[in-house]
């Protein structure tokens, strides 16, 4: 391929990357333009999926009444309409071009899994009919044996079921080449064991709404719509152009660069952040958007991110376990439609070194349909009882279970991320802004007189109108802040599914629900429900709570190290690494916590701990495998060449009688030395990685396999700043973050 027009012959570089800047100034779309004006976005929005409106309009009366119950007020599936639903879904999808459907589910690896199976069936007369069956509907049986199980299943243990979850709508997914009719299930067991990350969260959500409807019912609710979790997702993540993409095995392989010298220009001046988007990518967002419509996915916001080349977007918030299901789509489609546009979508925490990773804020409610989100506190927060025994609860299972939620987002990804000037600390405390600290402030002293007000912000330009101002600032340093109406737990990394989080949070929530309702039910017992007892009541429990557990507040920075030193002093958890943080979920308080509310047993528990530590080493080792053949097939080839030409250009000067002098050579010869050393030395703690206990196995990974890794990459990235550039084998930063 040619060098494009500018660069021409004075354009230095490998092949390889001299080919992948072309062919990104060269770059043309693979599909023509969107016909954006054709469809508007409201017609567009939920064609593909077996919504609400659609079951209303096919579906037999009787029918779509049973359905609506379970789906709204979690009543017991009837399982004897499953046929007529299964017909009905059938004869949609067939319409919308679908051969196939897919019991689509969340095995232990984050990623999704699908199983596709054809309507068509023989008719016995030499023909086929499409056929799908309530049964078919309901239940399918992929392989159980080969998706992690912590020890749940052993090889030769195949059985496993996936079940219709009737309360996330089935979709349709299209290709080129046809669509296919998608269904959300459950993954478990032939023994009814979770093998996945729905069956607990619809768990806990039940146990959340059981706990919540006793609080509610105290305060003199009578109507009562199940209460659920609801969850939004910003999903940060960086594109680069697939021709960089393939030329680095690390990205390849990996998901983030294992070698790679910081640039001259990072994102030091902040001009990225908020800034004009690329029309490239752009255009790719919008065709994500519009893929993610017709999925019924709810995506508001989109913007450039901190680092160069990142990017961000969101969704209105809803039912968590809709949002999960739909978080999985948004990563998807990224990835899809990405390449479409000759760009690849990384979503790993910390794709590259010197810039910001990415993370996966999730912003966590709950309420229904009757009360609203409980977690509004209005005008006058201090007046809402209601409100503040939630938000109480809340304060409450963070500080109780601060471990727990540390363990629930900790993989090798996130280690990158946590604790860094980029994202929260480690540490899990609370934001909570100045007015709702006061207010709790003043319960904690037993006198309550008011809160603090918005206001309205004057700018000082006549022109522009006055903007109300909150009563209380952000906090981008906290790990799980309050926001308004919702919490937003910013420690989430940006790979993971939203489940594990939510069955966190949720169940948590729910003990802490729990333990008040319980305590106010005692308080009120024999004394009626007059209000002044009960508002007393309210106020002893309320008290009681801030009192043991304020020390999880937090509104300063938690990047400082006087932070760190304060945390350490008031008894919070400081678990600075997956190694740290997983043990965690062997912890007796834990695994009681959740049998206690029937979302996961000890079994389940601990299997879950055993997978996210072999996947820990497993992730680690192939990052240590592919440092060590990069590191000798591409770099010391690269600065062995660079050295023989330096110690050729000094032979000849000194042949013709030149004064010359030996640094540069002297620097790269130490360095190529420093560099085969590093290597020999990975190799040796790498094949040294047998020990008594996945634990063991692990901290081996974190503790003297990473450090030795680093070695390796603090010598090649030095290297990088002196090799000719005509010879460095692999993309730059520069290259990959700014080239769009």
């Amino acid at each position: 391929m040619e060098p494009f027009v500018g660069v021409g012959k004075k354009m230095s570089g490998s092949t390889v990357r001299l080919q992948a800047v072309a062919a990104v100034n060269n770059y043309k779309p693979i599909t023509p333009p969107l016909n954006f004006a054709q469809t508007p976005t409201k017609e567009l929005f939920g064609v593909n999926v077996f919504s609400d409106a659609v079951m209303q309009e096919r579906l037999p009366k009787q029918v779509y009444r049973s359905l609506k119950r379970t789906i709204e007020r979690g009543e017991k599936l009837d399982i004897s309409l499953a046929d007529m639903v299964a017909a009905e879904m059938k004869a949609w999808a067939i319409e919308k071009g679908a051969t196939h459907y897919a019991h689509v589910f969340y095995p232990l690896t984050g990623f999704t899994a699908e199983k596709h199976d054809s309507f068509l069936e023989p008719d016995g007369k030499g023909g086929a009919i499409a056929e799908f069956t309530g049964k078919q509907l309901i239940q399918g049986e992929p392989d159980a044996s080969s998706f992690p199980s912590g020890g749940i299943r052993a090889t030769f243990e195949a059985r496993g079921y996936t079940a219709w979850d009737v309360t996330s709508p089935a979709y349709i997914l299209e290709n080129p080449n046809g669509t296919t009719l998608c269904i959300p299930t459950a993954f478990v067991s032939w023994t009814g064991e979770a093998l996945d990350k729905k069956t607990p969260l619809l768990r806990s959500m039940r146990a959340l709404n059981q706990q919540a409807t006793r609080v509610l019912k105290l305060f003199g609710h009578t109507n009562i719509a199940p209460v659920y979790a609801t969850a939004g997702a910003e999903q940060e993540y960086f594109l680069v152009d697939r021709n960089f993409y393939f030329a680095r095995p690390d990205l390849l392989t990996a998901g983030r660069t294992l070698f790679g010298a910081r640039p001259p220009k990072g994102q030091e001046l902040e001009d990225h952040y908020f800034g004009a988007i690329p029309e490239r990518v752009l255009a790719c967002m919008l065709e994500t958007e519009r893929e993610l419509y017709k999925l019924g996915v709810p995506v508001k916001t989109r913007h450039n991110e901190v680092a160069p080349a990142q990017y961000e977007i969101a969704p209105v918030y809803e039912n968590a376990n809709v949002a999960t299901d739909h978080q999985q789509l948004v990563m998807l489609t990224l990835r899809k439609v990405a390449q479409k546009y000759g760009m690849e979508c990384l979503l790993h925490e910390k794709p590259f070194a010197g810039v910001n990773g990415s993370g996966k804020h999730l912003n966590w409610s709950l309420g229904n349909s009757t009360q609203g989100n409980l977690l509004e506190p209005g005008d006058t927060p201090h007046e809402n009882a209601q409100f503040l025994v939630f938000c109480a609860a809340v304060i409450r299972a963070v500080h109780k279970y601060g471990h727990l939620l540390r363990a629930v987002i900790a993989h090798a990804g996130n280690d990158h991320r946590l604790g860094a000037n980029e994202a929260p600390p480690a540490i899990i405390s609370i934001f909570l802004g100045d007015q709702l600290t006061d207010v709790f402030e003043q319960i904690k002293n037993g006198k309550v007189e008011g809160s603090k007000k918005a206001g309205t912000l004057e700018v000082g330009v006549d022109t522009l109108p006055p903007l109300p101002r909150h009563a209380g600032d952000r906090n981008r340093t906290s790990p799980f802040a309050f926001t308004g109406n919702k919490f937003e737990f910013r420690a989430v990394g940006s790979t993971q599914s939203l489940a594990g989080p939510l069955v966190a949070l949720n169940t948590i929530v729910a003990e802490s629900l729990d333990y008040i309702a319980t305590a106010l039910e005692k308080e009120l017992s024999g004394n009626g429900v007059e209000p002044d007892k009960f508002n007393k009541a309210v106020q002893k429990v309320l008290q009681q709570i801030i009192k043991e557990h304020d020390a999880i507040i937090f509104n300063g920075d938690g990047y400082s190290e006087a932070w760190h030193q304060e945390a350490a002093r008031r008894g919070l958890p400081n678990l600075k690494n997956t190694v740290e943080a997983l043990p965690v979920l062997g912890q007796s308080d834990v695994i009681e916590l959740f049998e206690k509310y029937n979302v996961l047993s000890r079994r389940e528990v601990e299997s879950r701990r055993d997978i996210y530590l072999e996947q820990y080493c497993k992730q680690i080792r192939v990052e240590s495998l592919l440092t060590l053949e990069m590191g000798r097939t591409q770099i010391f080839p690269a600065a062995i060449r660079y050295q023989n030409e330096l110690a050729s250009t000094c032979a000849n000067l000194k042949a013709v009688g030149y004064t010359f002098d030996t640094d540069t050579l002297d620097k790269v010869t130490a360095l190529v030395k420093a560099l085969q050393d590093n290597l020999a030395a990975l190799e040796k703690v790498i094949n040294n990685h047998h020990h008594a206990s996945l634990l063991d196995e692990a901290k081996h990974f974190c503790y003297v396999v990473r450090p030795a890794m680093d070695a390796v990459r603090a010598v090649a990235d030095e290297l990088e700043g002196i090799v000719a550039d005509d010879l460095w084998p692999l993309p730059t930063y520069q290259e990959m973050l700014f080239i769009k």
